[in-house]
Formats: C-alpha cells, sequence, structure tokens
C-alpha cells in the first residue's frame, strides 16, 4: 500500500532530552529501536529522526550517553504543540529525562538532502529575529579520518564564539553522519564564524575541494516557539534579556 501523501512541512521541531541516571541512559538506547515503533505510526509527523550527541562542545566523535534529541517535521506549528505536548513517545522521554528543551522552527532556506530526501519546505517569511542553522552531512568513508581531525578545533571556536546563542552537534551514526545546530543573534555574525578565516571557514574550503561528503543538507530556519529548559535555564532568554 502506498505512503499516504503528506501536506507541504512548514514546522521543524527539535527536542533534547538530559538522561542523568545509568537506569535512564539504558532506557533511552534501547528507545532508539522502540521509539521508531510509535513514529512509524503517527499519521501527524512527516520526516523524523533520532539521534544522539557528542560530548563537549558537542561536535565531537566521542558519544555522550545523557543527551538525546528528536528532531521532526510536522504541517504546522499548532500539531507540533499539541503532538509533542500528547504522544505517548513523547510523554515516555519527558518522564524518563531529568531536562529537556524543545524548540519550533520555521525554515527559511534548504538545500540537499537527508537520507535521500529534501525534508523541509522554505517560506518567504521574513527573518528579522535570531537565525537557526542546521548542517547535516554524511561523510565518505574514505575522508571522515580528515574531518574529524578538524573537529576539535571548530569545537573550540564555536564554543568561544561570542556571538552563538546555542549549539550542540547530534547525529544518527557515529562517524559517518554528523549534524550541527546552533542559533545566532543575525545573519552576519552567522556567515563570519561559517566562512571567514578560521577552522571552520578552512574545513568548508577542504570539503569543496577533496569532496568529504556523499550527501549534505543546509538549512536555516527562524524561531516560532520554544519550551522548557536546558542547562537550568531556558536557552533563549539570553537573548531575550539582550
Amino acid at each position: 500500500m502506498p505512503a499516504p501523501v503528506r501536506s507541504a512541512i512548514n514546522t521543524v521541531s527539535l527536542s533534547l532530552f538530559r538522561f542523568a541516571s545509568l537506569p535512564a541512559r539504558l532506557w533511552v538506547f534501547g528507545q532508539m529501536g522502540a521509539a521508531r515503533l510509535s513514529f512509524m505510526r503517527m499519521p501527524e509527523v512527516g520526516f523524523w529522526k533520532l539521534c544522539g550527541s557528542g560530548t563537549g562542545e558537542g561536535f565531537t566523535p566521542k558519544p555522550n550517553t545523557a543527551v538525546w534529541a528528536i528532531l521532526a517535521t510536522w504541517p504546522d506549528a499548532a500539531t507540533a504543540r499539541r503532538v509533542i505536548d500528547a504522544a505517548p513517545v513523547f510523554k515516555r522521554w519527558r518522564k524518563h529525562s531529568a531536562e529537556n528543551w524543545t524548540i519550533l522552527l520555521e525554515p527559511t532556506s534548504a538545500r540537499g538532502q537527508w537520507s535521500g530526501r529534501a525534508p523541509f519546505t522554505a517560506t518567504d517569511a521574513p527573518n528579522t529575529g535570531p537565525i537557526v542553522a542546521l548542517t547535516r552531512a554524511t561523510m565518505r568513508a574514505s575522508t571522515f579520518l580528515r574531518f574529524w581531525r578538524r573537529v576539535p578545533d571548530i569545537s573550540a571556536a564555536i564554543g568561544q564564539d561570542p556571538n552563538v546563542i546555542f549549539k550542540i552537534g547530534i547525529g544518527e551514526v557515529p562517524l559517518l553522519h554528523q549534524i550541527t545546530f546552533s542559533i545566532w543573534p543575525d545573519a552576519a555574525s552567522m556567515a563570519h564564524f561559517a566562512r571567514g578565516d578560521g577552522p571552520h571557514g578552512r574545513a568548508i574550503q577542504a570539503v569543496r575541494a577533496e569532496g568529504w561528503f556523499s550527501e549534505e543538507l543546509y538549512a536555516r530556519f527562524r524561531i516560532l516557539d520554544d519550551w522548557g529548559t536546558w542547562g537550568g535555564i531556558r536557552p533563549l532568554a539570553v537573548k531575550d534579556a539582550a
């Protein structure tokens, strides 16, 4: 039976969960298989991924067994809020986590593919506030060692950048898949980090010159809403207080 045709995706959610105890971490590890069944039976969701995270600033190949993420797409913000609040799978993850934070986003630009699909439908809505950047890449097995040798410098640079509001590195498969998620106060500060004469800018040049990735996705978003806490605070409170 063919899959149902879904409407254009205008809302993206990223939910982060922190699991403090060993039993909770073992539980969520098992959810990497069990939770898939819940999302496969969820008619409202479009594209979705269950992800782990990296240690330190998040952009490292060493996994952080305490932090996990659910990324999902929805036809609209109201549907996203309703399902994230009421769906049993999200309730279970919140119950077992020590802390969680969800951010709702609207794509403003997107190019490339993720698992052979274009998951985000960009809108023409203007974005005069903070900019969210998401990059996702599948590394070629022949080049991933070169990529990961550069990551500590990139991680240190983004961690020291005074402009970045929030950052985390997540991914589906260690070493071969990497997702970077960051929030910036404006396009200029984001572009300066991404393309300037620093570790990230030089890595981008190497990516292009040496063909590191077999699949790439670059997307930008505006923020619609957020709730919960991360690190004991609401991450966007820094923006609101500025």
